[in-house]
């Protein structure tokens, strides 16, 4: 799989680009601001229909315009395939496959996978646990797109769960109803209805969506313990080549219903109980925190509060790794990535390196160089030429210089 072209308009801070790529290694030149990040953000947005940057779109869209668009010509086993995307702020985008709509965006997914290592991904290591949840199910994703509407269904029933639990907190607390709650957003008593009939409503009501929430996350937690159990050599493998020490790399998965999941110590460990279990486990856990969640008025167990413990050695990275372990631990993480998706499809998926050489000693360099020398595709951002290693340029490498979001191939 490889991108022959990659064309933008009113994309961040292009009026219009059209970039024509081919196998190996491309190298993006050029200094800070010029505009490398913005096409390899693109390009990651077609595979995922997100930015590694930002959260929201609207910063995608150039100042000025209305709508962004993004065109990606994807090869894959000789056939191409063209997408092409519309980002239009506080409105649904729009997405067309081989130049027919397509009913939902996502159902562009999979037609081009990237693993994408940025400066960023230190929060893999640093940052919150949503950063390593993100990092779960963008990969479940690329493994099987199919997970992403499972994903979507699962945060709108986090949602709709939150909010009844959130309007109704007046109920539980006993407050009087037939005023609304003390800063207003509740449920009022129907005429006649009396406090105990109206917490008997909403506890049937949560019941419902207790259930739906158990379903749903009961199969995207399955999902993600199949998936670190896969991972988790290949992140061992990443990370003892990239920083050639001796130290072992983990990944345990930390769930929000340990006390409840069957086997939790077999979980930490990678083993995997069957779906009914969890959802099961998901239920029981419901039912414990109850009352917590009655009188906070949020949801308090699921997948949205799971984590992922790494460590290296005995320590954990968190707090313990110094900044260069931490670098290699975040790239070991993307490049465990890339070899389970080139393990499980058959082909690589597109490797792309944001400005990564220039955070690396010379060591771990040279290394990362000798781990995707052979990948169908690389795409490197760099802002001299001095901090990508030369055996990358040697074969069939390519060099394209940007200069205040102008691209051109060196001669």
């Amino acid at each position: 799989m490889h991108l022959r072209a990659l064309e933008v308009t009113d994309f961040r801070s292009y009026p219009s680009a059209v970039v024509e790529l081919t196998p190996g290694v491309t190298v993006l030149l050029g200094r800070n601001g010029q505009g490398k990040t913005n096409l390899v953000e693109a390009a990651g947005y077609v595979a995922t229909l997100g930015s590694h940057r930002v959260a929201q779109d609207a910063p995608l869209v150039r100042a000025g315009a209305s709508s962004a668009i993004v065109r990606a010509t994807v090869v894959r086993e000789g056939r191409e395939s063209l997408v092409e995307l519309e980002i239009v702020p506080g409105r649904a985008n729009k997405a067309r496959l081989n130049r027919q709509p397509v009913p939902r965006q996502r159902d562009v997914l999979g037609t081009l996978r990237t693993v994408l290592f940025a400066p960023e991904d230190l929060a893999l290591v640093k940052g919150d646990p949503s950063e390593r949840r993100r990092l779960l199910d963008e990969l479940l994703v690329a493994r099987q797109p199919r997970w992403a509407a499972v994903r979507q269904d699962y945060d709108r029933a986090v949602r709709q769960r939150g909010a009844l639990l959130k309007s109704a907190s007046h109920l539980w607390r006993g407050r009087d109803a037939r005023r609304g709650p003390a800063r207003g957003g509740g449920p009022r008593l129907a005429p006649g209805e009396t406090l105990e009939e109206a917490r008997a409503g909403a506890l049937a009501t949560l019941a419902v969506f207790d259930e739906q929430l158990a379903q749903i996350g009961g199969a995207l937690l399955y999902a993600r313990l199949r998936l670190l159990r896969d991972l988790r050599p290949y992140l061992a493998d990443a990370y003892r080549t990239i920083s050639d020490s001796d130290m072992v790399a983990q990944a345990a998965y930390r769930s929000s219903l340990a006390e409840d999941l069957p086997a939790a110590r077999q979980v930490a460990e990678g083993e995997v109980p069957e779906q009914g279990e969890l959802v099961e486990a998901l239920l029981a856990s419901l039912e414990r925190v109850r009352t917590q969640e009655q009188e906070r008025g949020v949801c308090l167990v699921g997948p949205h509060r799971d984590d992922l413990h790494l460590t290296l050695g005995e320590l954990p990275a968190k707090g313990y790794a110094s900044h260069g372990e931490s670098w290699s631990l975040a790239l070991a993480l993307r490049l465990a990535g890339f070899s389970l998706l080139r393990h499980d499809l058959g082909t690589d998926p597109v490797l792309v390196l944001d400005d990564v050489f220039a955070e690396l000693d010379v060591g771990r360099r040279e290394r990362l160089a000798d781990l995707v020398a052979d990948c169908e595709q690389v795409l490197v951002t760099a802002a001299v030429a001095e901090d990508v290693p030369a055996r990358l340029l040697e074969a069939d490498g390519t060099v394209l210089d940007v200069v205040l979001g102008a691209v051109t191939a060196r001669g």
